[in-house]
């Protein structure tokens, strides 16, 4: 979706919105870290969010792949910057044509700095020599796929700024002119380099208004996090620093965390000064930092941190292609990211109820799609790469998970126990300590209104519900005993594989079960997710293949703990069941008397 489009929904609501700008890092590990931050901050549902440049080379390249998972894994709306620096012009429709293949639709057109060592701004051979050319490119050979977003400089551009700090009347009016001209040659909106004297943006707008530009115009808001950065960002960006904000400064300009709380108050002051005059939307220039950001955002009471609102139980694409999509199979709910890999290639997707699967829709699993490393898995290490000694300390593990005493999960790519699962975590308890090792649940829901911190998702006004859900892996022998319980629980429905397919079931093979719905006002009973057997049989290899690629890989070979686990995945079978009678089913009566065998 462009952004534009959510800036005019916005408003028709008279709603506030916000959003976060991020830059590549330069290592693998920033990356990994840059996303686990962005997946908290993305939780508080910002409108969009932006990365920018790297001119050139791998630092292009990066920006590319980031763009790519921020639109399509993070499910953020995103907005790719795009510079003229180093670029010509098959390297920018390169960049044009791939995010336009990964259905983001949304790009920041700059001219941008000079070359790195350079200090004017040189045009690249078959390049272009200013964001206007820019502009006038990506509208005439992409027609509206994209909405472009043009820069403005409250201030002037830092090019036609003194030495002084001082800018003539002139130039002033003549940038003014130029940003009217990338407006009129295709730009959907403006947003502002940073400032920190509010009353020069504020003229800012009304001075674009006087000459005719009626575009939306937002922030640019840049948290002070660290005297010696605010120092080199304004330096560089030739930004006016107010008198009051010097003096408030100097004092503590030693003491980081003074001066991040006094960039957190100052943040806060700018955007409600900024607010009240009419303007209802914010974009945060973040650091790739989310406290200030956030703390920010809490003090305008645009967001909770104990209330996190979601669209749909997992989180809504926003891929142009895949935007309508509202089912999954509930398999994959503690592996969002592994599904949306699975799935980007699908032509269609789902609309409104599930589908035959057993078209492309899976794509080949394949190590670098489901098991990539990452540094976050250093958690993982410490956590289950603990010595095993016998089947019941891999019980003890699972026990642990569920309790919250350990965060991580191999099953799972979420952080710790979610609010839900809180509901049912001593009953999971009692599950695993019996050998039945739950890698997925869900707690019989009915009727609980949408906006329950817990189980809420959807719009204001709606209500709820779930069958209870578990899945697990458990012995040949467990499974038996579970199979004659389940015949005197008639509302019980149960599939069961071991690693070799071999299966066992009391559905039938095309059965497809909604286990999560919704009713809100005016609309249709909505259903995100399901079970059903076919997507459970290509759902089995990754959930099987995680013991050795997931957790016995934190052991060398031959270690006792590496055979355990080996032998688990070579004998265990996954188990989904459901009950579905929501009302007064007990799914943990199939549990009932069934002791260690």
């Amino acid at each position: 979706m462009k952004v534009i489009e959510k800036i005019r929904e916005a408003a028709k609501e008279d709603r506030v919105i916000f959003s976060f700008e991020y830059f590549p890092p330069k290592t693998q590990d920033g990356v990994d870290n840059l996303f686990d931050r962005m997946e908290r901050m993305v939780a508080h549902n910002p409108s969009f969010c932006d990365i920018t440049w790297g001119a050139g080379g791998s630092t292009a390249d990066l920006t590319l792949d980031i763009s790519n998972r921020m639109q399509n894994v993070i499910c953020v709306e995103t907005m790719m910057h795009l510079t003229c620096t180093n670029m010509p012009v098959d390297k920018i429709d390169h960049a044009l044509d791939t995010i336009k293949s990964n259905g983001i639709q949304n790009v920041l057109a700059l001219r941008g700095d000079p070359p790195h060592g350079q200090d004017k701004f040189v045009q690249v051979e078959g390049g272009f020599a200013c964001a206007l050319d820019l502009v006038r490119h990506i509208r005439a050979k992409y027609g509206d796929y994209f909405g472009i977003t043009v820069a403005g400089y409250p201030e002037a551009h830092p090019d036609m700024i003194t030495s002084d700090g001082g800018v003539s009347e002139e130039g002033y009016q003549s940038d003014l002119a130029y940003l009217k001209r990338k407006v009129d040659a295709g730009g959907d909106l403006i947003i502002t380099q940073l400032f920190y004297d509010t009353d020069i943006f504020l003229k800012f707008v009304n001075d674009c208004r006087q000459i005719g530009i009626t575009c939306p115009i937002v922030p640019g808001i840049m948290p002070i996090n660290n005297y010696k950065g605010f120092l080199r960002m304004t330096g560089f960006c030739k930004t006016k620093i107010p008198d009051e904000i010097k003096a408030a400064l100097e004092p503590i300009k030693d003491n980081e965390e003074a001066v991040k709380a006094y960039g957190i108050h100052l943040g806060t002051e700018m955007c409600r000064k900024i607010l009240a005059h009419g303007i209802k939307t914010l974009h945060l220039y973040t650091l790739n930092m989310e406290k200030s950001a956030l703390a920010i955002l809490m003090n305008l009471g645009l967001i909770d941190e104990t209330k996190v609102q979601r669209s749909l139980p997992w989180r809504r694409p926003t891929n142009a292609f895949r935007a309508k999509e509202n089912v999954r199979p509930i398999f994959w709910a503690n592996r969002p990211k592994s599904y949306i890999s699975r799935t980007v290639g699908w032509d269609q997707y789902p609309h409104g109820r599930w589908g035959d699967s057993r078209n492309p829709s899976y794509g080949a699993l394949s190590d670098y799609q489901f098991m990539r490393r990452r540094s976050c898995d250093k958690k993982i290490q410490e956590e289950w790469g603990v010595p095993l000694k016998c089947i019941e300390d891999v019980h003890e593990r699972f026990v642990n998970c569920c309790l919250g005493k350990i965060r991580s999960n191999p099953w799972s790519e979420l952080d710790g126990l979610q609010p839900e699962t809180m509901m049912i975590n001593k009953e999971l308890e009692n599950v695993n300590s019996k050998g039945f090792l739950t890698i997925n649940s869900q707690p019989a829901v009915n009727g609980e209104k949408s906006d329950s911190p817990s189980v809420g998702w959807g719009g204001p006004g709606g209500y709820v519900y779930q069958k209870a859900y578990l899945e697990f892996f458990c012995s040949p022998d467990k499974l038996n005993a579970l199979v004659e319980k389940c015949k005197e629980l008639p509302s019980l429905t149960y599939m069961a594989v071991n690693k070799d397919g071999d299966s066992i079931s009391n559905v039938e093979s095309n059965d497809v079960n909604a286990v999560t719905w919704g009713v809100f006002p005016a609309k249709e009973i909505i259903q995100p997710t399901v079970v059903d057997p076919v997507s459970f049989m290509v759902w089995k290899d990754e959930a099987f293949d995680i013991w050795t690629k997931g957790w016995a890989c934190l052991f060398q070979e031959g270690d006792a703990s590496r055979q355990i686990l080996d032998e688990v995945r070579k004998s265990y079978f996954l188990v989904s069941l459901v009950d579905n009678d929501y009302v007064n089913g007990n799914i943990y009566a199939a549990f009932k008397d069934i002791l260690m065998i």
